[in-house]
């Protein structure tokens, strides 16, 4: 009888296991992941040469782990173990505290972060250092500055981060912004801030840039479609959805925005991006190498270069009212040999802005 149970069981294993491959053989290979919001790898090229090189099998088992069957649902089964049976504080690098997700960013990297500087002073030299232009530099803190070590995770030094980029930028002014934000700034599922909680954010950069001119008076509104984060995804939880909430007022309504890469012109709001894989994108369209905001209700002709991550779509329409015009760069998809031939620089306010994130892996700098 005994020896009858452990054949059955084999029997089973081996139907389940062969009915699992038939599974993945039969279907269709995804080529993304929506809740990861990244491509899947693809069958590798078969030949004797990838064979012999051992490139074959090393892409063949990244394929099998991608397009393996139900394939998100045994992330979530994993990361519900993971966390609520066997009690661990993070999962595939993401942590959960208070209702929020982040994802665990550490150790700091001082080379990336000098790096950046670099990069950053290499624009300054080229384009800034002989016009009449005000340069300002400003660093835009990670959820995980008041999440982690709070909270006992491994965490950046973010006062060593900061200080780095002070003292080795010293042809820009830097503004601080970290203690003006908090975690509840944040959205709970993603990784950047809220527009509707960083108005005050925005009044201070404009007041440290001598610009002034926001008065704040916005009107709140809410999209209607659920937000899910990237972190969503990423931690193979069933966290709930969020909303975006947005700004409106007469300034941002009358403003335009043109897209260099795309030759297009449209309004601070995309709201075609709502229903896309990233929702965030919403904001200015999404993550783009130029774009211009026109703004005709100005009431002064000065303007804004913004050298920006993805943080900036959000922040740069809330600083649009101190200034006719404003520029954003985003050097992570253009060259900064090539800003010139787009852009006239002057006597503009410049504002390099950059996430903690962004910092600590600036290889994505151009």
């Amino acid at each position: 009888m005994k020896k009858f149970r452990y054949v059955g069981g084999l029997a089973v294993l081996g139907a389940v296991w062969l009915g699992l491959t038939a599974f993945c053989w039969a279907k269709p290979a995804d080529k993304v992941s929506e809740s990861e919001r990244r491509p899947l790898a693809e069958f590798p090229e078969l030949s004797a040469q990838t064979v012999l090189s051992g490139d074959f099998m090393s892409g063949f088992e990244k394929y099998s782990l991608d397009q393996f069957p139900l394939r998100d649902s045994f992330r979530t089964l994993k990361s519900f173990n993971t966390f609520y049976v066997f009690s661990q504080k993070e999962n595939n690098g993401i942590y959960i505290e208070d209702g929020y997700a982040a994802k665990l960013e550490y150790p700091l990297n001082e080379q990336s972060v000098l790096s950046a500087v670099d990069k950053f002073r290499r624009i300054y030299d080229l384009y800034l250092a002989e016009t009449d232009a005000k340069v300002y530099i400003s660093v835009v803190p990670d959820k995980g500055c008041f999440l982690a070590r709070q909270n006992g995770y491994p965490s950046l030094d973010y006062e060593e981060l900061f200080s780095l980029v002070r003292d080795n930028a010293d042809f820009a002014e830097y503004i601080h912004i970290a203690d003006r934000l908090e975690f509840s700034d944040y959205y709970r599922t993603d990784t950047h801030w809220r527009q509707e909680k960083i108005g005050d954010v925005a009044h201070y950069l404009a007041e440290a840039m001598g610009a002034g001119g926001l008065d704040g008076n916005y009107t709140v509104m809410t999209a209607d479609v659920p937000f899910y984060g990237v972190y969503y995804g990423q931690s193979a939880l069933p966290l709930g959805s969020e909303r975006i909430k947005y700004l409106v007022n007469p300034t941002l309504e009358a403003c335009t925005v043109y897209n260099a890469e795309t030759g297009k012109t449209g309004g601070i709001y995309d709201f075609d991006k709502l229903a896309g894989r990233d929702p965030y994108e919403f904001f200015l369209s999404g993550s783009a190498p130029l774009l211009v905001i026109d703004n005709p209700l100005a009431a002064t002709d000065r303007e804004l270069v913004i050298f920006r991550d993805s943080f900036g779509s959000s922040l740069a329409p809330l600083l649009t009212e101190a200034y006719s015009k404003v520029t954003l760069i985003d050097t992570r998809y253009i060259s900064t040999d090539l800003v010139g031939d787009y852009v006239k620089f002057d006597n503009q306010d410049i504002l390099f802005i950059y996430s903690t994130l962004i910092l600590n892996s600036s290889t994505v700098l151009k």
